[in-house]
């Protein structure tokens, strides 16, 4: 146990560890090991304003633009998002928990044979030549059924996705390695994504690193028993210390009081799944208060916003801000976690900053 470490320590560690240097898209996207995605714009998905922190002249849409070139895919982790390439082999074949039935195994042979030989198709594409219909969705609604099959074969790894256009995903046949089936393989594969996920979110209360080795379950489903005994032997490994009651945990090979996680001055808004804050549990814990995603909660009941912003003003998550494009004019509304705004010119430089930083970053290539 390294009893030496302080939450102050924690914080500080865990700010600066993940807001690196910025880099290469390419680059940046390896760093991350993962990211996250989400189709809401307020004023940018969740993916741009993750990257526009880690990636040197970074502009709103530059991710799906580079796509196509980048040795990434589109793929499911610990929730959907973008991955290198080179950890496909972690996850593929992926054996997802629920079973096609002969009628639609049937359907996606076909549409794989279509794919492969058209060599990229569009979901219109699909739905104008097999006629599939609709079906019920997961929240109860009507959706295409040839999209949804399409997302089903996405995520069994029969298709990944080449491009988007216009945000629709285009399809191609997916090439994967064979995989070391041994129980062996399936163990390494579960070590290597239980360090992915620690060194993406660390550090890591106990429940948190709990709770992604869950989530794991989503993106690698048949490896569940292998990502639970991966998950005991790395907290006999990992480095740890016990704070006011919470045990947390960190890769072996960093130390969070190195003078390497010293953090900077600069004020910054941050994607409501930025790796910073995506951890509501760690976020209380070394903040002191609670932030919600308030996108799915009814207008009448929120109380940060519809996509509100966290606010991190050094190593400290001071407040949020909501942010809209009306007319081509950045709009912005602002909370604070202690009922006002700091005082004094300092902080307003350094909001003013980020927000011309944030006009930069929207403004068209």
């Amino acid at each position: 146990m390294a009893n030496e470490v302080s939450l102050d320590d924690l914080r500080r560690y865990a700010v600066a560890r993940t807001l690196f240097t910025p880099t290469t898209l390419p680059a940046a996207i390896r760093r991350l090991g993962f990211l996250q995605a989400d189709p809401i714009r307020a004023p940018a998905r969740a993916q741009d304003l993750t990257l526009r922190h880690r990636v040197r002249d970074y502009h709103a849409g530059d991710l799906e633009r580079s796509y196509a070139r980048l040795a990434i895919d589109e793929d499911y982790l610990v929730n959907y998002g973008f991955l290198p390439r080179t950890h496909l082999a972690l996850i593929h074949p992926r054996q997802a928990k629920n079973a096609w039935d002969a009628a639609t195994r049937r359907k996606a042979a076909d549409v794989l044979a279509f794919v492969r030989e058209r060599g990229s198709v569009h979901p219109r594409e699909v739905d104008q030549h097999f006629a599939h219909g609709r079906v019920t969705n997961y929240w109860g609604g009507s959706s295409n059924a040839s999209t949804h099959l399409l997302d089903g074969m996405h995520y069994r790894g029969l298709l990944r996705v080449k491009r988007r256009d216009s945000g629709t995903r285009v399809y191609e046949v997916a090439e994967h390695l064979d995989a070391d089936e041994t129980p062996a393989g399936r163990a390494l594969r579960a070590a290597a994504l239980i360090d992915l996920v620690v060194r993406k979110y660390a550090p890591l209360p106990a429940a948190s690193l709990t709770y992604l080795a869950r989530l794991l379950g989503y993106g690698a489903p048949h490896l569940a028993a292998h990502t639970r005994t991966a998950l005991r032997l790395a907290q006999e490994h990992l480095a740890s210390s016990r704070i006011d009651g919470t045990t947390w945990y960190w890769p072996a090979d960093e130390n969070p009081r190195s003078r390497r996680y010293a953090v900077d001055d600069q004020l910054r808004l941050l994607a409501p799944f930025d790796p910073v804050v995506w951890d509501r549990r760690r976020f209380t814990l070394l903040w002191g208060w609670t932030y919600k995603f308030e996108a799915y909660t009814p207008a009448a009941k929120r109380q940060f916003g519809y996509y509100a912003l966290p606010m991190l003003w050094g190593d400290q998550v001071i407040g949020w801000a909501n942010l809209a494009v009306r007319d081509g004019r950045l709009e912005s509304t602002f909370g604070y976690a202690s009922g006002a705004a700091p005082k004094g010119a300092t902080f307003r430089t350094a909001l003013n900053d980020e927000l011309e930083r944030m006009q930069r970053f929207l403004a068209p290539r």
